[in-house]
């Protein structure tokens, strides 16, 4: 298995926000000291770094799932929540950051460089934080805000000035390994490179990186062989370099063939928007300068070979060198010649004004609400549909099993202009409202009639407002009128009845007879109750 890999898909997730804290303060001789809920603390967040000693992406291979660790709940007498601890991701130099759909979101070029892959969510106010002068002692907190979760796929690129390509054993390895101090596999079997090689090479006061790219075949660019992974490591390349087998034991294979095919791949390659040239251009592979290296001339039937195919290259524009990774013929030429392209490509770079958006500002307009309403259909009822950042966001926030923190999400909402607005898309109370995408969080809409839940005179964690009051009728009043004197009734009979019964010795109607009438029957009841006594 080859210990390099240069691309991998990364799932990455914040941390989730921590809850806040509802709490009331109580000492000696104060009960109610008022709210001190803490807030919940913060999510880590995932965040990609270059680190020079990183070089390649199989840490990420192997486990590609990453997340930060969540917030910690608030506490009692103001003390907050712990902040969840950043997750720092080490990636190689070059590394490009992009969707899986391509799109680009950081090219990751230098020590040091960072890219939050993955923000953390946001902790939740304890009650203390949401007191007010009319919300004096809040019943409720808000929720912590589950981090960012996505996937980003991480692309390798070298960071070289010169790359050398060619097919498979034209001595690509062996070349890199003579001009430089790199050590790379060599051996004489088709695709020995299973990963880019770099070396630093000096050429009188210019110090370049060459790279070293597996073996090209033909139908590389439609994904045959190994080279066609490996071509985004060229695409920062200053400069090409065919490298060329004179010595080819293939009686089917010369030089003039192999650089056809290679130069007919590297036009089919096209080059993504990571890397751009000066002016924000993207040079094409085979629009960039190019020399040819005809390699192996040591043997003699190579020599032969390349003074045969020379005359030819030249006349096509190429500036040709024979060269000999064994003898080290030509090799210092060859990199004169690399080392003049790239001093060309660097002077060209601190020459060229850099490509700079200028800042636009935007200031918010006097009109924009936060958020849309869509109006939909659903089961063949209509649906409204509440997308906007703040909506979403505090629909996270909200412990839907607390009566006064509901009141408070309306009160926001309707704050917002919500209500309004669904007011003007022609909802009617008890239509389906439905904030988010997808399922999201619904509600049967019911337009809030009073003020804000601070101004109800309400328990805590409580909302008047949220209570199911339904108003009696006046047939309803009156059965239950006429219940409730039935029932008194039947009260009095079965009162009456146990003092006949020597069980009470005071009438019910005590009241209604008099002063009189009650002074006799405690006599009479007194006699009787004595006469129990005695038995």
């Amino acid at each position: 298995m080859a210990s390099f890999v240069d691309r991998v898909v990364l799932h990455v997730s914040g941390g989730t926000g921590g809850h806040g804290c509802v709490s009331v303060k109580r000492e000696k001789f104060k009960p109610l000291g008022g709210p001190d809920g803490g807030n919940g603390g913060d999510g880590g967040a995932v965040i990609l770094r270059v680190e020079p000693q990183t070089t390649t992406l199989l840490d990420y291979h192997h486990a590609p799932h990453r997340h930060a660790t969540n917030g910690g709940n608030g506490m009692g007498d103001w003390r907050e929540g712990k902040r969840g601890e950043t997750l720092i991701l080490p990636v190689p130099d070059g590394t490009v950051v992009k969707t899986r759909d391509g799109e680009v979101l950081a090219d990751l070029v230098g020590a040091g460089t960072e890219y939050v892959a993955a923000a953390g969510g946001q902790g939740g106010l304890g009650n203390s934080s949401l007191s007010s002068q009319k919300r004096k002692a809040p019943g409720f907190a808000l929720l912590g805000i589950p981090g960012d979760a996505r996937d980003v796929v991480l692309e390798l690129k070298s960071i070289a000035d010169i790359a050398l390509v060619g097919f498979p054993s034209a001595g690509k390895s062996s070349l890199i390994a003579a001009m430089s101090a790199a050590r790379p596999k060599i051996a004489d079997y088709p695709f020995t490179t299973l990963r880019p090689n770099l070396g630093v090479v000096q050429a009188g006061e210019v110090r370049f990186t060459i790279a070293d790219v597996p073996g090209l075949i033909e139908g590389a660019s439609e994904g045959r062989g190994l080279g066609h992974d490996f071509l985004r490591h060229v695409e920062r390349c200053a400069a090409l370099v065919h490298v060329l087998d004179c010595a080819a034991l293939e009686t089917d294979r010369d030089p003039l063939k192999d650089l056809e095919i290679i130069e007919s791949e590297l036009d089919r390659y096209a080059v993504d928007m990571s890397y751009a040239g000066p002016g924000g251009e993207v040079v094409p592979l085979n629009e960039r300068p190019r020399l040819v290296a005809l390699n192996k001339v040591d043997v003699p039937d190579g020599r032969d070979m390349a003074e045969f195919v020379r005359p030819e290259l030249e006349a096509r524009g190429y500036r040709v060198f024979e060269v000999s990774a064994t003898s080290h013929e030509g090799l210092r030429q060859l990199g004169f010649a690399m080392a003049e392209i790239v001093r060309e490509a660097r002077e060209l770079l601190k020459t060229a004004p850099p490509v700079v958006a200028p800042p636009v500002l935007r200031p918010r307009a006097v009109n924009e609400k936060g958020f849309v309403i869509r109006r939909e259909e659903k089961n063949l009822e209509p649906l409204f549909r509440v997308l906007g950042e703040k909506p979403e966001r505090w629909v996270k926030q909200t412990d839907f099993t607390n009566d006064e923190a509901v009141g408070y999400l309306a009160d926001r909402l309707a704050k917002l202009g919500v209500e309004e607005q669904l007011f003007r898309s022609g909802a009617k109370p008890g239509d389906t409202v439905v904030i988010g995408e997808g399922d999201g969080v619904v509600f049967d809409w019911e337009p809030t009639m009073m003020g804000g839940a601070e101004l109800l005179a309400s328990p805590r964690g409580t909302d008047i407002r949220l209570a199911e009051y339904v108003r009696p009728t006046r047939d309803q009043k009156r059965e239950d009128h006429q219940n409730r004197k039935d029932a008194r009734a039947a009260a009095r009979e079965e009162l009456e009845a146990e003092r006949k019964a020597g069980i009470w010795t005071e009438s019910v109607n005590y009241k209604h007879s008099g002063p009189k009438a009650a002074k006799n029957d405690g006599a009479t009841d007194t006699g009787s109750g004595g006469d129990a006594g005695e038995d």
